[in-house]
This record gives C-alpha cells, sequence and structure tokens, in this order.
C-alpha cells in the first residue's frame, strides 16, 4: 500500500485496479437527500435493504463495511485468534496476507499456476489443508489475474471442511458470465466485496461482508472498535448509487470492452510477454519471458513516466499486473510506452 499510494502516480498509470471514478455530478443527487448525521447504528436500514436486494440474501447476514480492506479484515478477524491456520492461495492481494498475519495467524498457501490460467483446483486446495486450518481465502475474480472459478468450483471447496472466505469484489467485471455469489451457496461461505473496482465509488467506501447471522452480529460488534458510526453523507449518496448501478455497469462494460481490445492487441504484438486472453476484469497479469521485472518497472518509470505494478507484490517477480479501467488513449499511450520499454530491455 506505501508503493501504491506514494509511488504508483505517473503520467500513463497503469497501477490502477479499479475502473475510473465516477463522478458525483453524474448520478441523481439533491442537496436535500443529504444529512450530516442520521440514524446508522448496526447498519443504516435503507443501505442495509439496498446490499440485501443487491447480494439477494437477507438483511441480517450483511455487515457494512469501510470497502472491502476492512470488510476482509472484520471477517478474518472475526474467523481467526491468534495461532489458527489460515490457507490462503498464492498469488494473492498483499492485504489478506498481511491481515491474517497482523491477526497473529499461521499462514500457510496453495498455488494458483500460470501454465493453468491461475485457475482454482479444488483438489490442490484439498491436498493443502490440514487438521488446524480453520479458514480457506480465495478471490473471485482472482486478484491479480482475472481468472474466473465457476460455482461448482467454489462449492466443491465449500465442501473440503474448513470454512471459506470469498472476496469477490472484482466478480461483476465478469457481467453475465460471473456464476452466483458464493454467500448463496451455504453457511460455509462468507463472501466480501464493495462498489470500488467494478463500479468506480470508491470514495464511498461502501463494503460489505455477507455471512450467517450469528457471525454478522458477531463482525457488527468487532467493527465497534474502529468505525462504530459511519460517515452518514456515505451511506446516503451508497443508497442513490445503488438504485443507478444498471446504468453505471453499462458504461462500465462499454469502457472495459473498449479497453481489452486495446490491451489484447498489445499482447498480440508481443512475443516478450507470456500471458492468457482476457474476456473480462479490470486488470491482467503478464509474465516477462527474458529480463527482470523489476528492471522494466525502474525503466518504464523513469524514462517513460508510466507505471505497472511489480508482481514482487503479488510473490510472483517474473510478472506484472496492468490495470485497463480507465479511459482508453492513455491507456494506449502506456501500453505504448511499455512496449518501448520493453525493446529497451532487449536491447540492453
Amino acid at each position: 500500500m506505501p508503493w501504491a499510494k506514494l509511488k504508483s502516480h505517473a503520467a500513463y498509470n497503469l497501477a490502477t485496479s479499479g475502473v475510473a471514478a465516477w463522478k458525483l455530478r453524474d448520478l441523481p443527487v439533491d442537496l436535500d437527500q443529504l444529512e450530516i448525521s442520521g440514524p446508522s447504528t448496526y447498519g443504516y436500514q435503507p443501505l442495509q435493504q439496498a446490499l440485501a436486494r443487491h447480494c439477494g440474501v437477507a438483511p441480517n447476514r450483511i455487515v457494512a463495511a469501510m470497502g472491502t480492506s476492512m470488510a476482509n479484515y472484520l471477517a478474518l478477524a472475526t474467523l481467526l485468534k491468534p495461532g489458527d491456520e489460515v490457507l490462503i492461495e498464492h498469488p494473492a492481494y498483499e492485504l489478506i496476507v498481511a491481515a491474517a498475519k497482523q491477526i497473529g495467524a499461521i499462514v500457510t498457501r496453495f498455488p494458483r499456476t500460470h501454465e493453468s490460467g491461475f485457475a482454482l483446483d479444488p483438489e490442490r486446495i484439498k491436498a493443502a489443508v490440514t487438521p488446524r486450518t480453520k479458514l480457506i481465502v480465495v478471490t473471485n475474480l482472482h486478484n491479480p489475474t482475472s481468472a474466473l472459478a465457476d460455482e461448482s468450483t467454489i462449492q466443491a471447496i465449500g465442501e473440503i471442511g474448513p470454512r471459506v472466505l470469498v472476496d469477490e469484489v472484482y466478480l461483476d467485471a465478469a457481467f453475465e458470465r460471473a456464476p452466483r455469489s458464493a454467500a448463496l451457496l451455504g453457511d460455509q461461505f462468507v463472501v466480501t466485496s464493495s462498489l470500488t473496482k467494478v463500479y468506480g465509488l470508491s470514495g464511498l467506501r461502501c463494503g460489505w461482508i455477507v455471512a450467517e447471522p450469528s457471525l454478522a452480529e458477531a463482525m457488527w460488534r468487532l467493527n465497534d472498535l474502529f468505525g462504530s458510526i459511519p460517515a452518514h453523507l456515505g451511506e446516503l449518496v451508497s443508497v442513490i448509487a445503488f438504485g443507478e448501478l444498471p446504468r453505471i455497469i453499462e458504461h462500465v462494460r462499454a469502457r472495459l470492452d473498449r479497453n481489452r481490445a486495446v490491451l489484447h492487441r498489445f499482447f498480440d504484438s508481443r512475443a516478450d510477454l507470456d500471458v492468457a486472453g482476457l474476456p473480462f476484469g479490470t486488470i491482467a497479469f503478464p509474465k516477462l519471458v527474458r529480463g527482470s521485472v523489476n528492471r522494466l518497472c525502474a525503466v518504464l518509470r523513469e524514462k517513460y513516466d508510466t507505471t505497472v505494478v511489480p508482481g514482487d507484490f503479488f510473490e510472483m517477480p517474473d510478472h506484472f499486473r496492468i490495470g485497463i479501467g480507465g479511459d482508453t488513449a492513455p491507456l494506449e499511450e502506456g501500453l505504448r510506452r511499455l512496449g518501448l520499454a520493453l525493446d529497451d530491455m532487449m536491447e540492453n
């Protein structure tokens, strides 16, 4: 996170992971609808109802949280205690691993391999589970690759034994190919998500957890330590935003379809990158065939004022992550500059 906050910015930033920010002026917000304070205790009821409709569950299964990162922390801290074993995918989003370690859990890993397209393999997970494993953690769509796991795969993971935490913050970027949320597959699943990555509404900090009611209540009580009363303005605008999601998702789909075509043309032109096609999602994770990714990132930043995310942050030093959720013209220019940096690497 320090790198993302302090060092990722550049004239051409391909290090972003979500869709470009939606503007407040593009939501039907009237000043008379807003108040600084309101009736929010364990959830603001209009927002709880909107979240419940969106997730297809009862409101007593919903825990509102400050974005997906806080949702993940609350879920992990409720499900684990110091010394518990948690099995997390590799590669993984760094903050999930860091949060589990901060809680004092013993982190073990199972692989999602480049050769398999980073697919989730229930048999690999089952082989990595021990009698001490209290929780399995996966992302769907996968961060950093956008790999999709279908419903039968997720269900098979749920049948292994331990409870399963599924971060679904990118799932809606699979559009009609997205499976049902794991939250609908049984009480062994806990699901986290937010309006951040796919909808461009990061500033609202509208995240949530879906869990069986007793766990949801425990997560609300834990959240009293961190954010007992949320920002009511954010709650009010989030309720308005949920009414606009069908319109927003059409805008997002058109943007991603346009940008994905640009990205695929770039990948098709590069023999020095190994990457599968990206049918959906906002991020891609190419492998550099020759040379050092860290050197590539340095040349790209210093000579071409462009950034991508080094694979070191996902424990995959021969890969890097590209985001395609921004405007098309800067993406095209950023990829052109990435190509120049790759050419520089080949010459040296």
